[in-house]
Formats: C-alpha cells, structure tokens, sequence
C-alpha cells in the first residue's frame, strides 16, 4: 500500500513467523493444531496498513464488545504452522474488533479467503480476563505440548498435585509460575462451553491445561509466553522421564521451593506447600 511498510518487516508479523515455526519444529502444533492471537496497539499497526481500509467483515460468535476497537494478528482457521513462514499472508491475519463485538474486520491477511481460528472466542474471552488481572497482557498460544498432554493420562489432575510436581522437576518452575497451573475438564474444543473455563481459570494464572489435548498460555509479550509454556513442557518432559527410570527417588523439598520462592521474590500459590518448619 503506498506511503506504507511493508507488514512482513513488522516486528509482531516476524515474531508470529518465528513462533510458529518453532511451535512446529518442537511437534507442539502438528497439521493445523494450535493457534495464537496477539494484541495489537494502533500505534504498530499504522505504519503498515490502512486502518481504513476494511478486506471483509467476519461476525464472530462471541460478544467481544470488551475488545471493540482492539487490534489482533492472529494465526488463521484450519492453516498448518509450517506454512506461515513461507506464506504469511494466507496464514496469518490482522483484524480489528467491530464497535458492537460481533464480528471483526480483516485488515490484512487470510489471502486465500479464511479468517481466524476458529478458537477465536476462546481466544478473546482469556483475553479479557487476562487484561484484567494485567493491564499489559497481550499475547494467548494454544498448542499441543507433547509432555504436558502425555502427563494427563498418567498423573492426578488435581490442579495442585499437577503443580506442585512441576515445580519438583525443575528448580526454575516455581519462580516462572508461582501462580501454578489451572486445569479445566475435557471438552470439546472450539465451543462456548470450553472457552468460558478457560476464561474463569485465567482469571489466577497464565497457563491452563486442557487433558488429552494441550494447553493455553499467556504472556504480556510472545517470548512470555512460549517461555512459560517452555518451561512447564520441560518439567513434564523431566516428570515423564523420571517415571520411566522408576519414580521419584528424591526431589526439592517443600522448604527449599519457598526458599527459592523468597529468593526471587515471588508468592508461590497457597495450599501447594507445607510452610510449617
């Protein structure tokens, strides 16, 4: 567009390319499983599109009025990762929520005639709740984590049993999430329904399982939050190993993770640990 960047330079566009390919190097987003949305400020985006210039209107199934006016770049419906970097623009999109929140318009992107993952509300409703617990808030990655998934067949999914052998496997787990990790029953993705419960548990953390499928995570940039799914992947990965060479011999104990807790200066979720001497 003239008197425009070029959107491929955008620093947001290059870091969706990036990420998605390291999402499919690692086997985390096989075929077209996995999606991210990241929030946009107006201010990145001028430079590179027309705000004006509307591609097509999209209505969504979801009151994404809270957003209205927000801009996103987001990966696109039923589009495989390792394709976003050779073809960016069928992959990817950038969008705008409408004034009513009842659909979104595309301003870039989706060239072959797609939109946006069709787990946008899912997307949008951990959006809001996480805006409100961080005003800074910006990014959401689903994928399909390899060890995390694999660790819900085999290990309680009690939230803070799930949690606190996280943080048993790695010693850095309990300063990259002292909040723990929510844990939502399996449901069908893509609905109302499974959406809202990750919505309700985002209100406390930044990293929500879903069983037998993978996981959601936040962040308020998107080394943020592939850091922290990284992160928790790597102690399942530890957990996952541990078992095979049969089971916990010795782990950090309950006093030593409030140790670390105090020594990075974070609050470490309670009812986790035991804080009697």
């Amino acid at each position: 567009m003239t008197g425009k960047l070029d959107i491929l330079t955008a620093e947001f566009t290059q870091e969706m390319m990036k990420t998605t390919a390291n999402l499919y190097r690692l086997g985390w987003d096989e075929r077209n499983g996995g999606n991210i949305s990241y929030l946009l400020k107006e201010e990145e985006v001028i430079p590179f599109l027309d705000i004006n210039h509307v591609k097509r209107t999209m209505p969504i199934h979801f009151d994404a009025s809270a957003l209205a006016g927000k801009y996103f770049i987001v990966t696109g419906s039923g589009k495989y990762f390792k394709n976003v970097m050779d073809k960016p623009a069928e992959n990817l999109g950038v969008i705008r929520v409408t004034e009513d929140g009842k659909a979104v318009d595309v301003l870039w992107g989706f060239e072959d005639g797609g939109g946006p993952t069709s787990e946008l509300p899912t997307h949008f409703m951990s959006h809001i709740e996480r805006l409100k617990a961080d005003p800074n808030h910006r990014v959401i990655i689903h994928c399909h984590a390899t060890h995390i998934l694999g660790m819900t067949f085999t290990h309680s999914l009690d939230e803070k049993a799930f949690t606190k052998t996280l943080w048993q496997m790695c010693t850095e787990c309990i300063v990259v999430f002292p909040e723990g990790v929510g844990i939502i029953p399996w449901m069908v993705p893509g609905t109302d329904a499974i959406g809202k419960a990750t919505a309700a548990k985002m209100k406390d953390v930044r990293l929500v399982v879903w069983p037998h499928h993978g996981v959601f995570g936040a962040g308020t940039t998107m080394d943020e939050a592939f850091g922290l799914i990284e992160t928790a992947e790597k102690a399942a990965q530890v957990y996952t190993i541990v078992c095979a060479q049969g089971g916990v011999k010795q782990a950090i104990t309950d006093q030593q993770l409030l140790e670390l807790a105090d020594a990075f200066g974070v609050v470490p979720r309670q009812g986790i640990l035991n804080t009697k001497k």
